[in-house]
């Protein structure tokens, strides 16, 4: 196998070239996804493992395994001709590979604070395998400082390797949004720093075969607030348009109407949402940062609280849904789409209905239909099964699966008066009255009355 400790740009400029190189993506998230399908549709040899058997069941078929339809397609294509292959087993994949994508993320606490365990795991298991002359690229959101201290050390402890001598070691934040997906690497600004010269002009040539847009950092810690920033400012934004819906809904006015007056173009990033998953871990590793310097970020902690807040405002506006057409909370069944992943907002809002009575069904369109949830609530393996009978359907998922929601099949199977509450602003509220429902939506306070 080929070694990239001195990989130049003529080295990898055709795909012939590049079929040369094993390119191993360990996390097969969204993020994982994403790497999976922009460097085998480079021509690399891609690999793709993951501690979570069900995951590399889906990925194995293509299906199910990524919120954005034609990224499975292509997975699929590269699935059928070998060019990318799926295992269960870390050691094996990481010692057949030449570049090594790192697309784990850290988890929070119950009490909002990193826990590292589960990722210095990963880190040793990969070090383990990790071979000379190999490019280790991590592409998860990181907190100021652990690039350097924990991976680093980690891996050069655990192979007996030096970065920059043995291997090569470099940071690409790519940031995932469920609500606004990336289709493709291949228009979308990567930002990369590296541990020395030698990693950052090896991995900038790499990711440069995947997109043109590729920016340096001559630091890897900028490169860590770089991302940390971008999503406490997206953050602070959501926090605004949640407060301005809010007050929109306690008013009567419907806030999309304002809000339309005001953007430019199509401005997203201005739009109330309940599902904010991303930045919240994003922003809680800001905040935790920070505090780890003896500083106080106010502002990131207030949009925080305010974000997390939303979640009882979507509780109150689902049960004035409910008591319009005479049903309570309390004894009324709730279909919630969303997602089974936990400490999410799908999770928040069940446990929050559930507190109040509801009997609560879960519908994840990212699941495959064998598979099942342990406790409550149950999970449902089709859309179908998840709103038959129900009184509400609440929508928590952006998923490019529902773009074809069948409105008019659905409320022939719920309980009439069916209600329907869109907590992330993706269904045309008139659409939703037309077919017979009660709509409710976060800064939709008008709707029905017009």
């Amino acid at each position: 196998m080929p070694s990239v400790l001195k990989l130049q740009a003529q080295d990898v400029d055709s795909k012939e070239k590049r079929a040369k190189y094993t390119v191993s993506i360990i996390g097969c998230g969204q993020n994982g996804i994403l790497y999976a399908d922009a460097f085998a549709e480079a021509g690399y040899k891609v690999i793709c493992n993951d501690d979570n058997p069900s995951l590399l069941k889906r990925l194995t078929k293509a299906k199910n395994c990524c919120v954005v339809p034609e990224i499975e397609s292509r997975l699929k294509k590269h699935i059928n001709s070998g060019n990318l292959t799926i295992s269960s087993t870390r050691k094996s994949t990481v010692s057949q590979s030449d570049i090594i994508i790192l697309a784990i993320n850290v988890k929070m606490d119950p009490k909002n604070k990193s826990d590292i365990s589960e990722l210095k795991a990963a880190y040793k298991q990969v070090g383990v395998a990790l071979k000379q002359g190999s490019l280790l690229i991590y592409g998860g959101i990181s907190s100021f400082g652990a690039t350097e201290t924990i991976l680093k050390e980690t891996l050069e402890n655990t192979s007996g390797l030096k970065v920059g001598m043995d291997f090569l070691l470099a940071y690409n934040p790519l940031q995932f949004s469920k609500t606004y997906p990336i289709k493709s690497l291949n228009n979308t600004e990567l930002i990369i720093a590296a541990a020395d010269s030698q990693s950052l002009n090896v991995a900038t040539d790499v990711l440069k075969t995947l997109t043109s847009k590729v920016k340096q950092a001559n630091q890897i810690k900028i490169a860590e607030l770089a991302v940390l920033f971008k999503i406490a400012q997206h953050d602070a934004c959501t926090a605004l348009a949640n407060e301005l819906a809010v007050f929109c809904e306690n008013i009567g006015m419907d806030y999309f109407r304002v809000q339309k007056l005001i953007s430019e173009g199509d401005d997203s990033s201005f739009c109330p949402t309940i599902d904010e998953e991303e930045n919240r871990k994003g922003t809680y590793l800001l905040i935790e940062s920070a505090e780890n310097f003896n500083v106080k970020l106010r502002l990131p902690a207030l949009s925080r609280q305010i974000n997390e807040e939303i979640v009882k405002c979507a509780i109150n506006l689902t049960q004035e849904a409910l008591r319009s057409c005479d049903k309570s909370l309390r004894r009324s069944s709730v279909s919630v789409i969303g997602t089974t992943n936990q400490d999410t907002a799908t999770t928040r809002y069940i446990n929050a209905a559930i507190a109040k009575g509801a009997k609560v069904t879960l519908y994840d369109p990212l699941l495959a239909k064998n598979e099942t949830l342990d406790g409550s609530p149950v999970l449902k393996r089709s859309l179908n099964e998840a709103v038959e009978g129900a009184d509400c359907l609440v929508i928590l998922t952006s998923q490019e699966q529902l773009e074809q929601l069948s409105l008019k099949k659905i409320k022939t199977i719920m309980k009439s008066p069916a209600v329907f509450v869109d907590l992330i602003g993706i269904e045309n509220p008139k659409k939703v009255q037309t077919e017979g429902f009660i709509y409710r939506g976060i800064g939709r306070g008008i709707v029905d009355k017009t």
